[in-house]
C-alpha cells in the first residue's frame, strides 16, 4: 500500500513538472512562485523538462522499481545526473545576462 502511494505521488509530481516545463517553453509562462526570479522562461522550462526526465528515470528504475524492473546501478544514477543538469539549467535561467556597462557617474559637486 505504501509503495503505491509513493508511486502515485511521484507520478503526480513529475507530471506537474512536465506541465510547468511545457508551459514555460511554449508560452513563456512561469508559476507564480518563480516569476520574480526567472529571467529566461524558455531556458527555465527546458531545465524543468530535463529535471523531470532525470527524476522519472531515477525513480522508475531505482528506488520505486519493482523487482522485475530493477536494472543495474548505473541507469538510475544517470537519471540523477540528468536531474542535476536540469537543476543547473534552471539556475542559469535565473541569472541575469550581461548588461552593457554604464559610464561612471561623477562624484564631485560643481559649485
Amino acid at each position: 500500500m505504501v509503495h503505491w502511494t509513493l508511486v502515485v505521488t511521484a507520478v503526480v509530481c513529475v507530471t506537474l513538472m512536465v506541465v510547468a516545463g511545457l508551459a514555460a517553453v511554449t508560452r513563456e509562462w512561469v508559476p507564480p512562485f518563480g516569476r520574480g526570479r526567472v529571467l529566461r522562461p524558455r531556458l527555465w522550462g527546458a531545465g524543468v523538462l530535463a529535471s523531470a526526465l532525470g527524476l522519472s528515470l531515477f525513480l522508475s528504475l531505482g528506488p520505486l522499481a519493482s523487482s522485475d524492473l530493477a536494472v543495474n546501478l548505473y541507469i538510475p544514477l544517470a537519471g540523477m545526473a540528468v536531474n542535476l543538469a536540469g537543476l543547473a539549467v534552471q539556475m542559469l535561467a535565473q541569472r541575469p545576462g550581461h548588461a552593457p556597462r554604464l559610464p561612471p557617474t561623477p562624484t564631485t559637486n560643481a559649485s
